[in-house]
């Protein structure tokens, strides 16, 4: 038979069980609380770029500071494509799946940029099924800053050797192809229309998925309902423990 100490000590683990839980999920509550706060605020900056007129694209003084918080700067850029240094790296997107075409520009400026130029479907995948839109001579760039995505995709690793590419990898494709003087980013270029209408240009997806505030809730849902069963415990606690000393 369980005695009356042993009731009591059972009742002060679980008084502390739920007391150290509730804890835990005011807290992971109000950390979502705050990144709820941080999306936001991030959302609001990020829209902003995108209406912004565009800038000079940061030159090799300002690659060392160069972070997450620059990206989907609109930004412009003007030099030569290297053609025969293209990169193509699957893509799945709203016209389906196929590849983006990834382009070395060297600037007029001295340095060079991996430009983004758009999307082609996999019957576009050689070039040679899109040779019109493979301009020669000076251009100009206008699209939107972007951070390098290292390593690979989801469970695919970059394949260097095999022409195999997954994910954006600036410095990777910058050594496959033996460039120098490589900017840490690349550049989504807009919907300026290529000739031939290929690569297509202006697909790139800015979605920042805000569901802080369910999370949040639902953190301190389980706050309530722990306080509650400490607090039930507590209470038929005193109860049994009133009824044992009369």
């Amino acid at each position: 038979m369980t005695t009356a100490r042993g009731r009591r000590a059972r009742s002060i683990v679980l008084i502390g069980l739920c007391a150290a839980f509730t804890v835990v999920f005011v807290l992971l509550g109000a950390w979502q609380v705050q990144r709820r706060a941080w999306k936001l605020d991030l959302i609001v900056r990020v829209e902003q770029r995108l209406h912004a007129a565009p800038t000079p694209t940061p030159g090799p003084d300002a690659w060392p500071a160069i972070s997450r918080d620059d990206a989907y700067r609109r930004v412009r850029l003007t030099g030569v494509f290297d053609h025969d240094a293209e990169t193509l790296v699957q893509a799945v997107t709203d016209k389906g799946p196929g590849f983006w075409v990834l382009t070395p520009l060297k600037t007029d400026r001295g340095f060079t940029v991996l430009v983004n130029r758009g999307f082609v479907p996999t019957e576009r995948k050689a070039a040679a099924t899109r040779s019109a839109g493979d301009v020669a001579g000076p251009v100009t760039v206008v699209g939107l800053l972007r951070v390098t995505e290292p390593h690979g995709g989801f469970l695919r690793q970059n394949q260097p050797g095999q022409g195999r590419w997954y994910s954006r990898d600036v410095q990777a494709i910058a050594a496959a192809h033996h460039l120098s003087t490589v900017a840490p980013y690349f550049v989504d270029a807009d919907a300026s229309p290529n000739p031939g209408g290929w690569p297509l240009g202006g697909l790139t997806v800015v979605r920042f998925p805000n569901s802080h505030l369910i999370y949040a809730l639902t953190w301190f849902g389980l706050a309530l309902l722990t306080s509650g069963a400490g607090l039930y415990v507590a209470r038929d606690a005193r109860r049994n423990h009133s009824q044992e000393g009369s």
